[in-house]
């Protein structure tokens, strides 16, 4: 019968079986246990992070009590939302160990301990089976291990010794790269489709997007994101840029449309971050999101969210595949929320925006050799979900004294806005700030309502550029390559970047050493330096004496990044009115805001009458069919906190052992449905404890007997 179709219908029946195929998979997962599980970063492919599981619903939350707790007894806090299949609790400790729980008990079944000290954001874990074959693939350094899912052994087979080494595969010399697994990446069939995060100075590895083989570890598909001669885009950067230039990298993770067989991929800011003299142009596929055939790697569309970027405005978060109703007829799409508060929203088949986007144009820098784009695109729907210009009414006004300081500091800052280039020997107002707006923790979408919902970060940074030092001594090259992040006075902006002041009180120089070859947290390594510069740099920050080095002939831009700071008043408090951490509910059909509520607070502010101010938070939300959003992520009062999906209103709330940084999960096991959250703190106030516990959660007996 097929056989005898007219040519000129076949577009047409693949069109529309395309159309239905989402809902057939849809329906699949809704009539099988997997809707009971999370399987993946994210919840799902789709990223989405919604659970159709009701047990635990507007009317059963406030009964929820803690059923189990595991606790590998490290420091360092989590940013772990773990996975959950067939009964088995898979997540990471903060040194990178995985380990595999039962996820009814947490009884502990196996840790895999690589024997490599590493550190730093590891935001979870990929699964992927086949028959028998069962694995788990965790992230450690720079390598990715294929686990066995019953014994945590790594599989022969896979790479070499059970693992590959992502610094290979980049055309460039792996000794001198510095790649890491920060988010996982997404499963389709047979592949392992892969991004990482590397350095954002120069030099700096290229953010190539990769897919491995998942049963041997064998690179199938490479997608350049920094275009080589002939390849498309490449005329968007300087001339030899794919040579040296990095960044452009997919850290946030991806979201998959397993139907239509296509990933979609946002990616980083182009390295330098905050000047692109040396990279003249649009710089794609920087800032972009891509949509990217999943089985080949090749580019389906693509979007570019920031030209030329020099603020670091990367998106921050996997996008999320979402089913919006639109003149009575159902459109696939995709969305992705940004740094500044804006969200994009596009049709996911075509790349078509789902709502209208100006492109405005903006300040050109006044920095020698820096060319901005002269356009900048803006979305008019939704409105912004964090506020976009510092105004002098924003200002704090929670003690006189403190607004009085706030004014005479905003009287020095240059200040206009969005997309305001930094200048020379000035600081510049980046409102939201550098972590946002959104950030990593991602979103969740209610399918049931259409209702969108993401947490934002509210208050103000400034940074500011200087001419780059000869790198030729310990301070040149701690201008160099540090002062970004820990500032040229070394105090850093605590707990994000953290102060080096006192650093040989708390490390040995050989382990400085060892976390300026190999990063940590937020740091990507240095590889590519010589041994003498690695001790001129460690002498500096022991002794504060300037050693001479060798002269440098890696690249490095002319212009450096003067360090990252928060706008806050003399006792730590951001310097604006709050709020200073939000959770907004936003309808996708119509672009409108269904509520919008502040997130977290401060406990001594609220003892003093001060309430619901909201805070920094770092970690995601979740939502169900329940009627519930659940959400951790304050970073000061360690709250998590469930609310009602539909109005915003507060129905259960408990104190965790350290802030639950980490977006939660939540599955069903043997008619017992759980949450659990990974709570290891540390992005609070400096000097604050963190630790390593993940906490579950779920009704007591009787009441879970009530709720059937």
């Amino acid at each position: 019968m097929f056989g005898s179709i007219i040519p000129s219908m076949k577009p047409f029946l693949i069109t529309c079986v395309a159309a239905i195929l989402p809902f057939v998979h849809a329906a699949q997962r809704a009539d099988s246990p997997g809707y009971r599980q999370w399987t993946a970063y994210g919840g799902s492919p789709e990223q989405i992070r919604y659970s159709r599981l009701t047990q635990i619903n507007r009317t059963t939350v406030g009964d929820l009590v803690e059923a189990w707790r595991y606790d590998p007894g490290e420091s360092g806090g989590l940013q772990t939302q773990p996975i959950v299949v067939d009964g088995i609790l898979f997540g990471n400790t903060p040194s990178h160990k995985a380990f595999a729980l039962r996820a009814d008990t947490g009884a502990l079944l196996w840790t895999f301990d690589s024997g490599i000290k590493s550190q730093g954001a590891n935001r979870g874990l990929m699964f992927w089976a086949d028959g028998g074959d069962r694995r788990v693939y965790a992230a450690v350094d720079h390598f990715l291990y294929a686990l066995d899912a019953k014994t945590g052994k790594p599989v022969d087979g896979f790479g070499e010794t059970g693992r590959i080494d992502l610094r290979r595969d980049l055309d460039r010399d792996p000794a001198t790269q510095s790649v890491r697994l920060t988010s996982p990446g997404v499963v389709f069939r047979d592949l392992l489709i892969l991004g990482g995060r590397v350095g954002e100075g120069l030099p700096s590895s290229p953010g190539h997007v990769r897919a491995y083989d998942a049963r041997s570890g064998r690179l199938r598909w490479i997608f350049r994101t920094i275009p080589h001669p002939g390849e498309a885009g490449h005329e968007t950067w300087s001339k030899d840029s794919w040579t040296w230039n990095g960044g452009a990298n997919n850290w946030p993770g991806m979201a998959l449309d397993e139907a239509r067989g296509i990933v979609y991929v946002p990616t980083g800011s182009a390295a330098a971050d905050f000047y692109g003299g040396d990279r003249i142009g649009d710089n794609l596929y920087a800032n972009s999101l891509i949509a990217l055939d999943a089985a080949t790697g090749k580019r389906i569309w693509h979007y570019q969210l920031v030209k030329h970027d020099i603020w670091d405005r990367d998106p921050p978060s996997p996008p999320s595949l979402v089913t919006i109703r639109r003149d009575g007829r159902s459109i696939d799409a995709v969305v992705q929320p940004t740094k500044q508060g804006f969200l994009f929203v596009f049709d996911r088949a075509t790349g078509e925006p789902l709502f209208p986007i100006e492109h405005r144009p903006f300040p050109a820098s006044d920095v020698p050799g820096e060319v901005t784009a002269a356009t900048q695109p803006i979305p008019l729907r939704p409105e912004p979900f964090s506020r976009q210009l510092l105004t002098p009414d924003l200002l704090t006004n929670r003690m006189p004294e403190a607004r009085r300081w706030a004014e005479e500091q905003l009287a020095t800052f240059r200040n206009g806005g969005q997309f305001l280039p930094f200048a020379l020997g000035q600081q510049t107002v980046i409102f939201p700030g550098f972590d946002g707006g959104a950030e990593w923790g991602g979103s969740a979408y209610d399918p049931e309502t259409g209702i969108y919902y993401v947490n934002a970060n509210d208050l103000p940074w400034t940074g500011g550029l200087a001419p780059a030092e000869d790198p030729a001594s310990g301070r040149g090259l701690y201008r160099q390559h540090c002062a970004a992040c820990h500032r040229d006075d070394l105090k850093g902006t605590p707990p994000q970047m953290p102060s080096l002041v006192g650093i040989g009180e708390r490390l040995t120089r050989g382990e400085i050493g060892g976390v300026i070859r190999k990063g940590a947290g937020r740091m990507a390594g240095l590889p590519d330096l010589s041994q003498e510069a690695v001790n001129a740099i460690v002498g500096y920050l022991l002794t504060g004496k300037d050693a001479e080095v060798s002269p440098s002939v890696a690249p490095r831009s002319k212009y450096r990044f003067t360090g990252y700071r928060k706008f806050l008043d003399p006792d730590g408090y951001p310097a604006v009115v709050p709020p200073w951490g939000t959770l907004n509910a936003i309808n996708l059909e119509t672009g409108d805001y269904a509520w919008r509520i502040p997130l977290g607070e401060y406990p001594e502010l609220a003892a003093r009458g001060q309430r619901n101010t909201g805070t920094e938070n770092y970690g995601g939300p979740i939502v169900t069919a329940g009627g519930l959003v659940f959400i951790g992520a304050t970073n000061f009062d360690r709250k998590f906190r469930a609310f009602d999906k539909a109005t915003g209103e507060l129905l259960w709330e408990t104190t965790l052992p350290f802030s639950g940084n980490a977006t939660p999960a939540t599955f069903e096991i043997g008619g017992r449905q759980f949450v659990v959250i990974a709570a290891g703190g540390g992005k609070g106030r400096p000097k604050e404890p963190s630790g390593s516990v993940y906490v579950a959660f779920a009704l007591p007996r009787e009441t879970q007997a009530r709720s059937r």
